[in-house]
């Protein structure tokens, strides 16, 4: 009857201490993480990779037909600042809410691995006192 259990017992304790942090850490800070301007303070690192390369590339005038798109009379280059805040503001938001996404899901899947294991050493216990 105990013979059994022993793998039993392994596999409820499989969690690891990782995953135990994870959890308790989510737990804490799920809303925070979710807040839209958190988000974007916290993203804007990630939009400005994408921003900057293409600063320099027009600073940079090597690539002649750009910097005359952009000097052009008829284009505004007020325009192109928003049109540059506008990029940086949706990959920073986009980013941190697919992080978001990812943690939260991480989250679900380990809460239900604890419940599985939950459910599965009741059982074993169950078997062994009978």
């Amino acid at each position: 009857m105990l013979s059994g259990s022993f793998f039993s017992i392994v596999y409820i304790c499989s969690m690891t201490e990782d995953e135990k942090k994870f959890l308790a850490w989510w737990e804490i800070n799920r809303d925070k993480q979710k807040k839209l301007v958190r988000q974007w303070f916290v993203g804007l690192p990630i939009g400005l990779i994408f921003v900057v390369p293409i600063i320099l590339n027009l600073a940079s005038g090597w690539y002649k037909r750009a910097e005359m798109e952009a000097n052009n009379q008829q284009t505004s280059p007020m325009v192109l600042m928003v049109a540059m805040v506008v990029i940086i503001s949706f990959l920073a938001v986009f980013y941190k809410r697919h992080q978001w996404d990812m943690d939260d899901q991480r989250y679900k899947e380990l809460k239900a691995k604890e419940k599985q294991e939950q459910v599965e050493a009741d059982k074993i216990i169950r078997e062994n006192i009978q």
